[in-house]
């Protein structure tokens, strides 16, 4: 078995940081030392690595992840609680994807089934391949969704598409996940790291400060109309204080392209 240690490969091409998940011998499966290493890696590259500015989550050897490691099932059951803080593990994890300051896109080709597509969902944006195979599996073993996905999938797809999919079970391709939602875009087989790392570029060229918190506001914000407005009026008074608001006004009067410094 791949190791806690290898498991996660990070590249970085300038700003922009690509997580590769590197369990190519079980398709990159959910297993519980990649869910740390996932974990321990997110972590820095959020809160330790100030060149990051934007994240690509992507998996090696064709696939991006076959959800969880059915063989960590086969072995002894831990207890309930052993059980829980595994899941919590999960769940910080999508916490950090979700609700992290800095922008992720997801790179699908190949298998993403199960907590794959937990992880996909959580990104902020995903590019997929159109030859991609997805399901919401986790019925299929006797579990429900997890990684956030209860949450995260209705609010990329729709409430009724994803009671769909993951009560179906059904599998669907690429194609199909752009026409639902859960692919921002859909390239041709063995195109969607680069086109990820276009997008992440895109984004690591914004305003950190206002990118962090824009996608706090969209998490907390979208519950209620009074919820949006009232992070409309208490954010944007600072937003308008930064230095990298200011730039970009001055770079647009002088038509020029703004260097952001995250102040």
């Amino acid at each position: 078995m791949t190791q806690h240690s290898d498991i996660v490969q990070v590249e970085h091409r300038g700003s922009v940081a690509i997580v590769t998940m590197n369990y190519p011998e079980r398709r990159n499966a959910f297993s519980l030392n990649m869910r740390l290493a996932l974990l321990e890696t997110f972590h820095r590259l959020h809160h330790q690595d100030d060149s990051c500015r934007a994240i690509v989550l992507t998996g090696a050897g064709g696939h991006f992840c076959a959800g969880g490691d059915l063989s960590e099932m086969t072995t002894v059951s831990p207890s309930l609680l052993q059980m829980r803080e595994r899941i919590s593990i999960g769940v910080r994890l999508f916490r950090l994807l979700f609700t992290g300051d800095k922008p992720v896109v997801a790179a699908v080709e190949g298998n993403c089934m199960g907590a794959g597509i937990s992880l996909a969902a959580a990104c902020d944006l995903a590019v997929g391949s159109e030859a991609a195979k997805l399901a919401c599996v986790f019925v299929k073993v006797g579990l429900l969704p997890d990684t956030g996905l209860l949450w995260t999938l209705p609010q990329k797809v729709g409430a009724s598409k994803a009671r769909e999919l993951m009560l179906g079970a059904e599998p669907f391709d690429g194609i199909q996940a752009g026409q639902f939602g859960l692919f921002n875009q859909v390239v041709a087989p063995g195109e969607a790291l680069e086109a990820a790392v276009v997008r992440a570029q895109h984004l690591a060229a914004l305003p950190p400060v206002t990118l962090a918190l824009l996608k706090s506001s969209l998490v907390r914000g979208g519950d209620s109309i009074e919820a949006a407005w009232r992070r409309e009026v208490d954010l944007n008074p600072l937003t308008r204080q930064t230095q990298d608001h200011q730039e970009a006004v001055t770079a647009f009067m002088e038509k020029r392209q703004p260097n952001f410094s995250g102040n």
